[in-house]
């Protein structure tokens, strides 16, 4: 069965935000209705991607007797990340989202079904009506920058109270078994696994080379079907017994790129880090054109100056853009920035985990938006996109997180929190989205840092564009901490 939410297709009412805790006593109800029905057997699942992941969510957090098992996929944990990573705002993932909402909302495509008995459209034409009140997600989340920022139309802090992970602590004693599917190259791999490991509820998670609404390689209706039997019908098919955790390596050999795990990251993952030099790397006309490697910096080291770029782009067609990702050659973009590459690798190396990257930098105004790339550079030059990852200088403060971050370095965001940048270097500190993927021998790894992304995150321009220093000596170290697998057949 599919539900409109209240406030959307052909429901009456209208939405507050794109999490409204009411949905939760709504999907209690419907819930609880389709079990009274004699043609139910009292055992429900749900399955969806992206807001149908979510709503699983939603609903688990209501707690409804008969809700046995949900199958999420690619689906949030944090809102306010998702619309600013890092304090940086995702101006054009918010505008498409928000567009995409408000013809939904207003029956724009005329693909919403009108109830039964609607013969001439009218109840359907009255609750569209209805859908006008629903907020402007893009106007919403661009006046409030801040995590404790209170937003008007939902009446609160609403990053905070609103998020899927807020209902966290309800999900785990809905006791519901939850299967989570991810992927590689979706806007939502470290939500994801951050779900995975606060969840208690009996849990898998399957992470594949997908984007937001791919599946390629993987038998998605057969897994669900097992999940099913198991948590609807009874049939012990051993699926809880496998382990928890099954991840799809890239560029492992035919035949051993899919591995399992009991625990994430896996135990065979082992942070290194390697620093950035002085070049030249020979390997791209960049504005520095530095090496990375895990020789220590010695004291006498210096740093790299860098003109902030603000034309500097991972391109039209990326992973937070709800569009297949096709990432362009990284070196166009790499030329722009400052690049820091291996020697060409005598053996292939696996990443599988969370990249953390630390800066130390100075510019000459007092905040600025520092991305980081992950990159594999081939024998020819080319430059494939991997990860990345990027944070506002302002918001570098670092805080607890309330809930298990798997140690990464975790920005609170709160107005409080902002620190203009000082004089003297100061260290960013922030991750990159998770990957595993095989570094082939004769590739290289490289780094690429710029300030601006300018398809896909807004960073405000000064003019003249910023000077930043890179400091990469043996008291302020810039380097990148890489979770090397030690045990892998490479």
């Amino acid at each position: 069965m599919v539900a409109d939410v209240r406030g959307g297709g052909a429901s009456f009412g209208s939405r507050t935000d794109p999490n409204p805790p009411v949905e939760i006593l709504d999907a209690y109800d419907i819930t609880e209705w389709i079990a009274r029905q004699d043609w139910c057997s009292g055992k429900i699942g749900m399955y969806g991607i992206s807001y149908g992941g979510s709503a699983q969510f939603t609903a688990a957090a209501g707690k409804p007797p008969h809700l046995l098992a949900v199958f999420p996929e690619m689906a949030m944990f944090d809102i306010y990340p998702f619309c600013y990573s890092g304090g940086i705002f995702r101006k054009q993932t918010m505008q498409k989202w928000s567009q995409s909402t408000n013809g939904l909302d207003r029956n724009l495509s005329r693909q919403v079904a009108p109830v039964d008995g609607d013969r001439q459209g009218q109840w359907l034409k009255a609750a569209i009506q209805e859908h006008s009140g629903n907020p402007n997600i893009f106007k919403e989340s661009l006046a409030q920058p801040f995590r404790d920022g209170y937003m008007q139309v939902s009446k609160g802090q609403h990053y905070i109270t609103h998020s899927p992970c807020s209902h966290l602590e309800q999900i785990n004693q809905s006791g519901v078994g939850i299967y989570l599917r991810a992927g590689w190259w979706d806007m939502y791999p470290r939500d994801m696994l951050i779900w995975y490991v606060n969840l208690k509820t009996p849990r898998k998670i399957v992470i594949g080379p997908w984007n937001h609404y791919s599946s390629e390689g993987f038998s998605r209706g057969a897994e669900m079907r097992r999940w099913y039997d198991y948590w609807l019908k009874g049939i012990d098919n051993g699926i809880m017994k496998e382990p928890p955790i099954r991840y799809y390596t890239l560029s492992a050999p035919k035949g051993k790129q899919w591995r399992t795990s009991y625990t994430w990251p896996p135990k065979s993952s082992v942070y290194q880090k390697y620093y950035f030099h002085a070049g030249p790397s020979g390997s791209v006309r960049s504005v520095n054109d530095g090496l990375l490697n895990r020789k220590n910096p010695a004291v006498t080291e210096g740093d790299d100056s860098y003109i902030v770029d603000y034309t500097t782009t991972s391109g039209t067609a990326t992973r937070w853009l709800f569009v297949k990702p096709n990432y362009p050659d990284m070196q166009g973009n790499d030329r722009k920035g400052l690049t820091y590459t291996t020697a060409p690798l005598e053996n292939a190396i696996e990443v599988t985990g969370h990249p953390v990257v630390h800066l130390w930098i100075t510019s000459s105004e007092d905040d600025g938006d520092f991305f980081a790339y992950l990159e594999e550079v081939d024998k020819y030059g080319v430059s494939q996109y991997i990860s990345e990852g990027m944070l506002r200088a302002s918001h570098r403060k670092l805080h607890p997180a309330p809930f298990n971050n798997l140690g990464l370095p975790y920005h609170r965001s709160f107005q409080e929190d902002i620190e203009k940048l000082p004089s003297d270097p100061v260290e960013l500190v922030f991750d990159l989205l998770p990957i595993s993927k095989v570094f082939i021998a004769g590739n290289r790894i490289r780094i690429t840092i710029t300030c601006a992304d300018k398809d896909n995150a807004h960073t405000p321009m000064v003019i003249p564009a910023p000077t930043v220093r890179l400091y990469r000596n043996a008291s302020v170290p810039s380097h990148v901490q890489l979770p090397i697998a030690q045990t892998q057949d490479h």
